[in-house]
């Protein structure tokens, strides 16, 4: 079974639609690109990667699609599309037309106020992607939790993956009440979460024992089905390098998980949630 990293970005700066990106982030404000990440992809047999948007722009996901026909190493692209407006059905009917195109995000983290997604027309165009089976990142913080719950509420069939557990306070090693609501999202069976972006939300000293509870925790909650590993590259170069990461994630696993389970981590479950073509 290949291995598959299901969280990381690329970008390209001169596009102009980075707006979180700044000089003073000196680490981040470069331009990242499939070269530059192949070597570490190759090292820990790494087979493909699903990338992610990082710019709220049609214009960056269509860059992103038009990237992944030339590079083999992208296996899936997950786009953006603004659902309030009355041009995302075309938008979402013309990047089906890529072969790679297998998701959108919402990005509730960027929202000065996380409940807009509760809009009748966020959840009228999530009801739609949820009649078609279609998968959704959903990128929020942990103190947002209780608006996502209330949204499945209403959209209950939604075929979704968390990206990077919620961004748990793992800084200040707190779960609670993170704990309780992650548990209560995972009664949702097409409800997913990534492990992934977990060494950015911890200390600047962190240590490996660090992020033992969270992982340990989210795997009892959503079983070895709907995990996933995710580097979060290269946002995590902030904290860790790509071994790092791994490393984090392979020291918090549980010793009860078998060689299967493992694989369907670190690439099983990710090409059945995006429908990769095998």
């Amino acid at each position: 079974m290949r291995r598959i990293d299901a969280h990381q970005h690329y970008w390209r700066l001169q596009r102009g639609d980075y707006d979180w990106l700044t000089p003073q982030q000196p680490l981040l404000y470069r331009d990242y690109m499939p070269e530059q990440l192949l070597p570490a992809l190759n090292k820990h047999q790494i087979a493909g990667t699903i990338v992610v948007q990082a710019a709220q722009t049609v214009e960056e996901t269509k860059f992103l699609l038009e990237l992944s026909e030339h590079d083999e190493t992208i296996v899936g692209v997950v786009g953006w599309l603004d659902l309030q407006s009355a041009q995302y059905k075309k938008h979402f009917e013309h990047f089906r037309g890529y072969s790679k195109f297998v998701g959108i995000r919402l990005m509730l983290q960027e929202m000065e106020d996380a409940s807009r997604v509760l809009a009748d027309d966020y959840v009228h165009a999530l009801k739609e992607l949820a009649a078609l089976d279609f998968p959704v990142d959903l990128l929020l913080r942990h103190h947002q939790l209780p608006v996502l719950i209330e949204l499945l509420e209403r959209v209950p069939n939604l075929r979704g993956v968390i990206d990077h557990l919620a961004k748990p306070p793992i800084a200040a090693g707190e779960l609670h009440p993170w704990k309780e609501q992650m548990r209560e999202l995972a009664q949702h069976r097409k409800l997913y979460c990534k492990l992934s972006g977990m060494v950015t939300e911890a200390s600047e000293q962190w240590k490996l024992e660090d992020f033992v509870p969270y992982v340990e925790y989210i795997i009892d909650c959503f079983g070895a089905e709907r995990i996933m590993y995710g580097s979060d590259w290269p946002v995590c170069l902030l904290a860790a390098q790509y071994e790092q990461v791994l490393e984090v994630l392979d020291y918090a696993l549980p010793k009860h998980l078998s060689e299967h389970d493992k694989a369907q981590l670190y690439g099983g479950n990710a090409a059945r949630f995006y429908r990769l073509a095998q």
